[in-house]
C-alpha cells in the first residue's frame, strides 16, 4: 500500500493517456466537466491554505469537517475529468484509479499522522466529524487561509494537471470536430 501511495502520481501518468485515447469529449461535456472540476480544484485549494503538511493536525477550513479534504476535492476533479471525458469506460478507469490510489494514500497518511502526533491527531479524528464541534478547535492547529500556503503546498501543481487535462480534451474534440459542431452558430 505504501509503494501505491507514493507512486500515485506516477501512476496517474500511466492512466492518463489511455483515459485520453478512450475519450469522447463533447463542447457540452468538457463545459460540465470543466465547471465541476474546478469546484473540487477550489476545494483542493481551500484545504491546501490551511495545511502545514506533515508539521501540524490542523483543524480549520475544510479539516474541521473531513479528514482528508484533499482527496475529497481530487474525487470531484476526477469526476469532472469522467463527465468532460464522455466515455464510461475512461470514467470508470478514473474511478477505478481514484479509489485504489487514494484508499491507500489515506491508510499511509493516517499511519504517518498517528506515529508523528500521537494522541492528538487520534483527538482530532474523533472529534472532527461534529460541524461546529468546539472542541476541534482545541485539538490542534486553528490557522486562517492563505494563498501562500496554498503555493506552498505545491497546489498550483494540481491546476497546472487539471488545465493540462482539460485542454487535451479540447484538443481531442476539435481534432474530431466534437467541439465546433456544439460551440459553433
Amino acid at each position: 500500500m505504501e509503494l501505491l501511495a507514493r507512486f500515485r502520481v506516477a501512476l496517474g501518468w500511466v492512466f492518463a493517456p489511455l483515459i485520453l485515447i478512450l475519450a469522447n469529449p463533447s463542447f457540452e461535456s468538457i463545459v460540465v466537466g470543466t465547471m465541476v472540476a474546478l469546484i473540487g480544484e477550489a476545494f483542493r485549494i481551500w484545504a491546501a491554505g490551511h495545511l502545514n503538511k506533515s508539521r501540524e493536525v490542523t483543524s480549520s477550513g475544510p479539516y474541521r469537517y473531513f479528514a482528508h479534504p484533499l482527496y475529497v476535492g481530487s474525487s470531484v476533479m476526477g469526476a469532472g475529468l469522467a463527465i468532460a471525458s464522455a466515455n464510461p469506460i475512461a470514467a470508470g478507469l478514473i474511478v477505478l484509479y481514484l479509489f485504489v490510489t487514494l484508499r491507500a494514500a489515506i491508510r499511509n497518511e493516517e499511519a504517518f499522522l498517528r506515529r508523528a502526533f500521537g494522541d492528538r491527531y487520534v483527538r482530532y479524528r474523533s472529534h472532527r466529524v461534529v460541524p461546529g464541534n468546539p472542541e476541534v478547535a482545541a485539538v490542534d492547529v486553528e490557522r486562517r487561509f492563505s494563498i501562500g500556503q496554498a503555493v506552498a503546498n505545491r497546489e498550483h501543481r494540481a491546476l497546472a494537471g487539471l488545465v493540462a487535462a482539460m485542454l487535451l480534451l479540447v484538443l481531442k474534440a476539435t481534432y474530431n470536430g466534437a467541439f465546433w459542431r456544439a460551440a459553433g452558430p
